[in-house]
């Protein structure tokens, strides 16, 4: 049959059905593959798909990851990623284009791996986010731990087992899961969580928290690569003890956190003191405390001892003082006693002998008059002789001289007989101001002023001062001189046994 023959017996097939035959042909042929290339155009869907292509030097696939997949990933898709992609091959008719639907990603060799966290641990470390200056001391004896990690593993286990045992705190686990795509996420969410209550809430805010997870490879690991979860713990408030892996795992968060601890179980350790060596440790000190200060008080009383043996017997001192005390006291009691009847006497002494302040104004007053009539007989006498002077001059001169002499005679008598005026006016007023003030000196110096302060002047019949109790004697008639007013009264002798009787006399 010629090639035209065969053509024309060729069925005629609809796009649609050639598409779907080609559809169960790649189905069936690569119903399951694995394909090696590079990530490109990555792009997550809001409906949760992923889509993205893989290329290499000579082609390039479209792939695609569907939701419920997608969260089963070990490793977070990211552009330039070389990576080993599992799944099976088909169409998307609608475009004629073909497809890997992918249920399975795993970076195309632990090289590539590496290479890819080197180059974030860099970045991070270029940001500082690893500095030194970032870290925070741990807290001694934390309150509340908060603990980030899977709550069904071994790991809680662990963690909660260690503290048991060495020092009971209270702890908070925030469930997440430590492997798979959405792992990073809610790691650093729970880390961030932790750090948002309040203090003083309903949920106590932890003093410390662990991120922990056991061992696994470096994809089971990866999650704790993440850049979101490098910075939750860069950026907690709250120290943070990374506890990712055995020993020998190394993770960023490792990097980022305030201390890593090789295992969950030494995280624990780290977080709280042993109890019993903490007990034990505080008694060994108050032990010491109590023996330092018991060798203290010996040496301190030895030194009182030693410095007591050179001092006076402190009685004996107190002794001599109060008897020193006493003597001073009687003294000055008999010293009180017998001051005031001396000073009582010197006073009434003093006013016996003064003189009444109208006799002594009287005494300024004649002698005031007597220094007038002095000094008018003087001027008196210096006008006759100055006169006399001039009828002598006047005689010797002619009538011209005389009575240019005469004028003048009479102008130096005014002029004296004014100074004298003066003089004399000034003399009396300086006499009248001083005795003005010895008037006042006396009345001041007067024994009425004494009088009315409170005291009494007693007098005998005579009109003499009585100032001694044995000038007394029984029945003798006395006047007592108050300051409104005499009294008079009748001496009695001093009974032992009657009470003084209330003085009787009449007003005068």
């Amino acid at each position: 049959m010629s090639e035209n023959a065969l053509r024309g017996n060729l069925p005629e097939l609809s796009v649609g059905e050639l598409s779907q035959q080609l559809k169960r042909s790649i189905e069936e042929q690569f119903s399951y593959v694995r394909v090696r290339g590079e990530i490109s155009g990555f792009k997550r869907h809001s409906s949760g798909h992923l889509y993205f292509a893989l290329k290499d030097a000579d082609a390039l696939i479209d792939g695609v990851c569907w939701r419920g997949q997608a969260g089963r990933l070990s490793i977070r898709p990211e552009d330039g990623m070389e990576v080993v992609a599992t799944g099976r091959l088909t169409t998307y008719p609608g475009r004629s284009k073909y497809q890997i639907v992918v249920e399975s990603l795993e970076l195309a060799g632990e090289g590539a791996l590496l290479k890819l966290l080197e180059d974030r641990r860099r970045k991070l470390l270029a940001e500082g986010l690893f500095d030194p200056e970032r870290k925070r001391r741990l807290p001694f004896l934390p309150r509340v731990i908060g603990v980030v990690t899977s709550p069904t593993g071994a790991v809680i286990r662990d963690i909660l087992h260690r503290l048991a045992d060495r020092f009971p705190r209270h702890v908070l686990v925030w469930p997440v899961a430590v492997q798979g795509e959405t792992a990073a996420a809610q790691v650093a969410a729970a880390i961030r969580g932790f750090n948002a209550l309040p203090e003083g809430g309903r949920v106590p805010r932890p003093d410390l928290l662990i991120v922990a997870r056991g061992g696994g490879s470096l994809e089971d690991l990866w999650a704790f690569n993440e850049e979101v979860v490098v910075r939750a713990a860069a950026e907690s408030a709250i120290p943070l003890i990374s506890a990712v892996g055995h020993e020998t795992d190394t993770t960023l968060i490792d990097f980022a956190s305030d201390v890593r601890a090789p295992t969950p179980t030494a995280a624990a350790e780290l977080a709280v003191p042993v109890r019993a060596e903490l007990i034990q440790r505080i008694g060994d000190a108050g032990g010491r405390a109590w023996q330092a200060l018991t060798a203290r008080l010996r040496h301190a009383r030895a030194e009182v001892e030693g410095l007591s043996r050179g001092l006076p017997d402190p009685v004996a001192l107190l002794r001599t003082k109060e008897q020193f005390l006493d003597d001073r006291t009687e003294r000055l009691a008999n010293a009180a006693a017998k001051l005031v009847p001396d000073r009582a006497g010197r006073l009434d002494g003093l006013a016996a002998r003064l003189r009444h302040p109208r006799e002594v104004v009287r005494d300024a007053a004649t002698r005031t008059a007597h220094l007038g009539d002095r000094l008018a007989r003087a001027a008196a006498h210096a006008v006759r002789g100055h006169g006399t002077a001039l009828e002598r001059v006047a005689i010797r001169l002619d009538d011209r001289g005389l009575r240019q002499a005469i004028g003048r005679g009479e102008r130096d008598a005014v002029a004296l007989g004014e100074r004298l005026r003066a003089a004399a006016a000034a003399r009396l007023a300086r006499a009248a101001d001083n005795l003005a003030l010895r008037g006042r000196m006396l009345d001041g110096l007067s024994y009425e002023r004494v009088l009315e302060r409170g005291f009494v002047l007693v007098q005998d019949a005579a009109g003499h001062p009585v100032t001694r109790k044995g000038e007394t004697r029984a029945g003798q008639r006395l006047h007592l001189r108050f300051a409104d007013g005499d009294v008079a009264v009748q001496a009695e002798r001093e009974g032992p046994a009657r009470p003084p009787a209330p003085v009787q006399g009449t007003l005068l």
